[in-house]
């Protein structure tokens, strides 16, 4: 898909400035990680052409490699570290100091928040209140709630990666929503066949992306410049209910968790032919990828355990089971790579999780239903929406 780059050296380190210049400021790290992919030997030389606006890909064959540990943007070095829990039961965002494992406030939102989501440009943090038909923006250097943005039906919020627009995953009214990033006015709604649009990520050069209709079974592909459906298909599982969505760090496969088939869906999204199904546990929810981008964390909500998928070794290599069961949802990984942070859905508690042993470290009340926990900050330069999906 990916045209090589077979010019000097000198060429492609041209380009790839030329890239940095037209899309912005980005950080030191961001550009020497460039200039450094630029200049690698000659087989390994790959230019992304990436959406239009969409700053340049670092690594072509690993979409984090601006994802380590601890490699924080200027944006958000500052902020301190906390993990933000949308309590849908509880219509609140508990806040827990990672370092302590307590909670130190407990921010009162709309009705039935979902997901607590990074904006484009990681200064701000959306709670996704969507019955309550608005989003709630928690300034994350500070941790207060501003004046709540009225947007029906935000079951979930992604955001083009050329910073653009953000897209509402209006789940009940059965449509992507595109709006301007910053002010949320409506730009673009897009009807969907489907039932259920909740979980989303792009491929590689942004130009498109996917999504899983949860009630209906069923996966779409979106044009993401022009804000187009061009892909539908049912997956073949009956009575498949598809949930998180994450690109592989090579960029040529999508993972999508579905908690009736008891595993990931393993699909070419170039393509978009059927994908096949990869076995993980009941109920599996999450997907969330470590910071050295080898291994994949799966949450199996239906029996309290999380699977630890290789990405060279093709399958899954770890099973975690938690202390006394739980019901393991939505979350990420800290910053240092340290910790997976999931929500206890039906517990009304969050689980912090060694990531390399697998040892639960602690287990915190909060309120009712937490669900889309964000751990922030996280490294990287900048967010493409649900609880951090960062590039």
């Amino acid at each position: 898909m990916h045209p090589t780059l077979r010019k000097a050296p000198a060429l492609a380190v041209a380009a790839v400035l030329a890239a940095l210049a037209g899309c912005g400021s980005h950080d030191r790290t961001d550009e020497a990680m460039a200039t450094k992919a630029a200049v690698q030997p000659a087989e390994k030389r790959e230019v992304v052409r990436g959406l239009p606006g969409m700053p340049p890909v670092l690594d072509p064959t690993d979409v984090y490699a601006a994802d380590r540990p601890n490699q924080l943007s200027p944006v958000v070095k500052d902020f301190p570290s906390r993990v933000y829990v949308p309590n849908t039961n509880s219509n609140t965002v508990s806040v827990i100091d990672p370092r302590t494992y307590e909670v130190v406030e407990t921010i009162p939102v709309g009705a039935q928040p979902q997901h607590v989501v990074p904006s484009w440009d990681m200064k701000t943090l959306w709670v996704n209140n969507d019955r309550g038909n608005t989003l709630t923006p928690i300034d994350p250097r500070t941790g207060k709630a501003g004046k709540p943005v009225d947007v029906h039906d935000p079951y979930n919020l992604y955001f083009t990666p050329n910073g653009k627009y953000a897209i509402v995953m209006a789940s009940l009214d059965r449509q992507l929503v595109f709006r301007d990033a910053h002010t949320m006015k409506v730009a673009k709604a897009v009807p969907v066949s489907c039932y259920g649009v909740n979980h989303a990520d792009f491929s590689a050069d942004g130009r498109y992306f996917i999504v899983s209709c949860e009630f209906s079974g069923e996966l779409l592909k979106v044009d993401t410049e022009k804000m187009k459906v061009i892909g539908r298909q049912k997956l073949p599982f009956h009575g498949a209910m598809p949930q998180d969505v994450k690109i592989s760090p090579d960029g040529k496969k999508f993972y999508i968790a579905d908690m009736m088939a008891g595993g990931m869906w393993v699909l070419d999204g170039d393509r978009f032919t059927t994908p096949t199904l990869l076995p993980t546990g009941k109920g599996c929810h999450g997907l969330y990828v470590s910071r050295d981008s080898r291994e994949m964390y799966v949450s199996n909500r239906g029996e309290g355990t999380v699977s630890v998928f290789d990405f060279a070794q093709d399958k899954v290599t770890k099973k975690w089971h938690l202390p006394d069961g739980g019901s393991p949802d939505m979350g990420g990984v800290s910053a240092d790579g340290k910790v997976l942070w999931l929500s206890g859905r039906y517990n009304s508690e969050v689980y912090a999780i060694d990531t390399r042993t697998g040892v639960q470290l602690a287990r915190i009340k909060v309120g009712g239903g937490p669900h889309g926990l964000a751990v922030y900050p996280q490294p990287g330069r900048y967010s493409l929406g649900h609880t951090g999906i960062f590039r």
